[in-house]
């Protein structure tokens, strides 16, 4: 049996002699490979649709964190300032 991956001329050095890529098509089957196709497109379309949705949940997400954030922070700062009075009134109360 000949091995396929001999050069027979030195012109076919640069060519792929492998031949892993090439697929025969048939003239009936290129229908099918295009539905084929179709129905991958679609598929991906669908994991793309379910990323963004995704992408948009945790935007939303973040958002939410940080105005709950900066509404505690003001909390505890509140909360600072009304100690600090309370401590002032029972000092002026015990004098």
């Amino acid at each position: 049996m000949k091995d396929k991956r001999t050069y027979k001329n030195k012109k076919e050095h640069g060519e792929d002699m492998s031949h892993e890529n090439e697929i025969k098509i048939e003239a009936g089957s290129i229908p099918t490979l295009i539905e084929m196709h179709k129905k991958e497109i679609w598929e991906w379309k669908q994991k793309e649709s379910e990323w963004i949705k995704t992408e948009n949940l945790l935007s939303g997400t973040k958002k939410i964190i940080d105005d709950l954030s900066a509404k505690l922070i003001d909390q505890i700062r509140i909360i600072a300032e009304l100690e600090k009075e309370i401590e002032k009134l029972l000092a002026e109360k015990n004098k």
